[in-house]
């Protein structure tokens, strides 16, 4: 029979490598009245199959430090716990073929310096000289760098585990939470029943919602709202490939395709422009370390650049094909802090593919946050209380999580504006501003007029990291606004 406190601190939901990681570091601040619920096996739902690929360099300044710091802390995680994490700092190099592919590795570069983060950028020969195998037709440049690594992604999750243990944090498996009780804008206490037939209530002081695509579900439950929707996730693993070494991980964004040497055998694996979403009716029941049907059709596409950039892979054969969901918010930053709806609901959830790199730095930020009652520094990009609640309709996250698994790789521009689940937010106005060439943009589900076409002017945008196709509109209508004013 399972048996479980009838109080606790805090219940963290869910137990892959994120819910693990907030138990962690909240017990290395000295919380020991933690309990974490797994409803079948530890990292039984996305993390399992994740790439483990740990990256420093993300779009913005304190997701690189929180990246980072993930990093530093699975390079010691091994000698803390004695799990082994396969955690090699392999490197990683990010190649360009377009110029405007380069400029944005230029400038996050220069960002992920500012922040301590060890970067260089390299010609098409020095990427040549670093990997040997690549095809170098058409790469104009690339950025290295030297201790981004890669890691055994369940063995990371059950080391997190091992050390929230030591220090004294309750983690049971095969313990689903199967109500949220609460009063007002606070949680009391979960119900849970275990696989053993067993089941009891624990109150609480509060919850964490790291239940990766179960986040939704959960959420309702504690009467917060978490968009995220699963999507396909697609990678191969080729037969062993005589004479293959450790390499660097590497990325080829414009052909949206990373890869990764692992024991012999190269892991190619893909973020698509245009994905599948996947769970639209919800998830079984029975869902655990689950596989989805291969689609080959939707892969080849990907396949055919990887052979042409990576030519050995072409004459190696495919061991592995792999397809498992993995969940996607509507802007692509996941989900962490307190939920504005209640008081005492945290949330760590809707990972983009990046929550093995993202976990460490997102437990430690949450774990303070809870700790103190205030964010370590600006957590801004992620904090969750930017979602609307129109975000949570789920024709809306099938929608567009269509297109947010591919902005994974897609040009990070300046003013980029999401193509999918638009119109969900009209102004009186709207059809009068149409009518007047307005290029509408989206700020929190509202189209909004972001700049005036001329006369037979394309009413779209033209992306650049230099100045955009509406520059001179902007200027123009700056400009009249001036020079009409009484």
């Amino acid at each position: 029979m399972t048996h479980l406190p009838k109080h606790a601190r805090v219940v963290i939901i869910g137990g892959g490598v994120i819910g693990c990681s907030v138990a962690y570091h909240l017990t290395k601040l000295g919380w020991t009245d933690v309990v974490l619920l797994e409803r079948k096996q530890l990292t039984s739902g996305t993390t399992w199959h994740a790439a483990g690929l740990i990256a420093q360099l993300r779009a913005t300044a304190n997701m690189t430090k929180l990246a980072k710091y993930s990093q530093e802390l699975y390079g010691s995680l091994e000698e803390e716990t004695g799990v082994a994490t396969g955690f090699k700092r392999v490197g990683s190099i990010t190649v360009a073929l377009t110029d405007e592919r380069m400029e944005e590795l230029k400038r996050s570069a220069a960002m992920a310096s500012a922040f301590g983060v060890d970067i260089d950028e390299i010609s098409p020969s020095e990427v040549g000289a670093k990997y040997s195998h690549l095809n170098l037709d058409g790469v104009v440049g690339g950025v290295f760098l030297d201790k981004d690594g890669q890691g055994d992604p369940a063995n990371i999750a059950l080391a997190l585990a091992k050390g929230a243990r030591m220090r004294g944090a309750t983690i049971a498996e095969r313990t689903k939470v199967t109500n949220i009780s609460r009063t007002g804008r606070r949680v009391t206490g979960v119900d849970w029943v275990a696989e053993d037939g067993s089941h009891g209530h624990i109150a609480c002081d509060m919850i964490v919602n790291c239940a990766g695509m179960w986040g939704h579900q959960v959420g309702r439950m504690a009467g917060v709202n978490v968009p995220l929707h699963a999507c396909e996730h697609f990678y191969i693993v080729s037969e062993p490939i005589a004479g293959l070494s450790q390499l660097p991980v590497l990325r080829v964004p414009d052909e949206c395709a990373y890869y990764k040497e692992d024991a012999g055998k190269l892991m190619l694996g893909a973020f698509e422009p245009v994905s599948k979403p996947w769970g639209m009716t919800g998830i079984s029941e029975d869902f655990e370390f689950d596989q989805l049907p291969e689609d080959f059709d939707h892969f080849e596409p990907i396949l055919e650049m990887a052979v042409n950039r990576m030519p050995m892979l072409g004459e190696a054969g495919i061991h592995t094909f792999f397809n498992g969901p993995e969940s996607f918010t509507p802007d692509d930053a996941y989900h962490l802090g307190l939920a504005p709806e209640m008081d005492n609901v945290w949330v760590a959830a809707g990972f983009n593919s990046i929550g093995i790199q993202s976990a460490g730095g997102a437990g430690m930020a949450l774990s303070q946050w809870m700790d103190t009652g205030e964010k370590p520094f600006d957590l801004g990009d992620v904090d969750i209380s930017r979602m609307q609640q129109f975000q949570g309709n789920k024709h809306y996250l099938f929608e567009r999580s269509k297109e947010t698994l591919g902005l994974l790789y897609a040009d990070h521009f300046p003013y980029r504006q999401k193509a999918t689940a638009r119109g969900v937010r009209r102004t009186p106005f709207h059809e009068h501003l149409k009518q007047n060439g307005a290029v509408f943009g989206e700020l929190a589900g509202w189209e909004r007029a972001n700049w005036y076409a001329e006369d037979g002017q394309e009413r779209d945008y033209k992306y650049s990291w230099k100045r955009q196709n509406w520059f001179e509109n902007s200027a123009r209508e700056g400009q009249n606004r001036l020079y009409t004013v009484p």
